[in-house]
Order: C-alpha cells, then structure tokens, then sequence
C-alpha cells in the first residue's frame, strides 16, 4: 500500500519535500501532479525504479520516457540542444512543454529511444515538481498515470472523457506504486505540447496544453 503525502499546492512543505526525496533516492516510485497530467515517475538515477514504471505503463523498453528538469540549464547537461532549439525553449520554459532533443551520455539508455538516442525533456511550471526536483538533484520521470478503464478493463465508473478521476486514480495505483503525493487539486486531463527539436526545422507532434500559444511562431 502507497504512503500518502499531501503537500500543499502552492508552498509544498519542507519537511514532507525531504521525506518524499528520502524516498525516491531509495529506489521509490510516485504518482505525483504535473502542471498536465498526475504522473507516475521515480529519480532517473535508479534503474529498478525506472524498470517498474515501465511496468506499470506496460511500456516497452524502446519507447523513450519523459524526464522533468528544474531549469534550462539543467536540460542542456542531459540534451544537446542547438541554438534554435535553445531560443524556442527559453521563450516556454517554464511551462507544459516536451521537447524531444538528443541525449548526452548522462542519460540512461533506458530511458532514451534506443534508435533515435533521443528523449523528451520537460520543464513544468509547478510548485510540487520544482520542489521535489531541487530536493531530488536529479531528474524525475514522467509518464501519464492516466489510462482509460476501457483499455485497463477496470471496474470503475467513466469520469471525464473516460479518464479515471483524482480518488479512482489513487484507489488504482495504490498497490503499484510507494508513494502518492497529493496535492488536493483534481488532475487534469489535457497533455503536455510535444515539440520535436532534433533538427533546424522544428515539429509539433502532439498539440497539448498551450500548443496554440507556439503554433504561428514555431512553424512559421
């Protein structure tokens, strides 16, 4: 059964920051909230940490994992990241964006696309993330937790667009993962804007939160 942290969403609490850290550096894995979707993720220093999210995902090892990073200066120690790319980036950074970028050899190749050595990097604009990664010193995983019971076959009543509410989530994952950080806000339902930098012309494959925001001036 999950240990339950709830933080506040604004000034998450020191005390209860550590204690998460603590966790994590031990090989935890966490359903936390995002500035998109609640997450499940674990520090990118802990390989079996890794391994068990992509179980609990039902990912296989060569679809590339999303990270969180605390600031621009931190991506570029684990991504190369070109001049374009880097004027994009800091005009959204921070915000629910994933930029796809290739990898430097600090990231694990369990976390990369195998084939293409890339991966997608986030910064968030949220108090709970930025906290658990300035405490963490590392950077935190971060795929969906959201799945749809249709796909899970799971016994519960459709929320909003089929996806499981705040309580059903928690109630789903509880035996899966260590930790469950709750912040009191329900998730939201709408992903992150994926941005393709790997090369001079950049892509928008997915259109998430804020995607319009980027659109005129990023394929223009």
């Amino acid at each position: 059964m999950a240990t339950v942290y709830q933080v506040h969403p604004e000034t998450p609490q020191t005390r209860i920051i550590d204690q998460i850290k603590d966790d994590l550096k031990s090989g935890a894995v966490m359903l936390y909230p995002t500035d998109t979707v609640y997450a499940i993720g674990c520090d990118i220093s802990s390989k079996s940490a890794i391994e068990r999210v992509r179980r609990i995902k039902q990912m296989s090892n060569d679809k590339p994992l999303t990270f969180l990073c605390p600031s621009l200066s931190d991506v570029a120690s684990y991504a190369f990241v070109t001049d374009t790319a880097y004027r994009i980036m800091k005009r959204l950074i921070p915000g629910p964006y994933t930029f796809i970028l290739p990898t430097t050899k600090l990231v694990p190749q369990i976390v990369m696309n195998p084939k293409r050595k890339t991966t997608g990097i986030r910064v968030p604009d949220h108090p709970v993330c930025l906290a658990l990664l300035n405490a963490v010193g590392n950077p935190i995983i971060s795929t969906s937790a959201h799945v749809l019971d249709q796909e899970e076959s799971a016994p519960i009543s459709i929320e909003k667009n089929g996806y499981f509410s705040q309580v059903q989530l928690f109630d789903y994952l509880e035996k899966l993962v260590d930790i469950i950080v709750d912040n009191g806000e329900e998730p939201r339902y709408e992903g992150s804007t994926i941005l393709d930098l790997t090369s001079e012309t950049p892509e928008i494959i997915r259109q998430g939160i804020g995607w319009e925001n980027v659109a005129a001036w990023v394929m223009g």
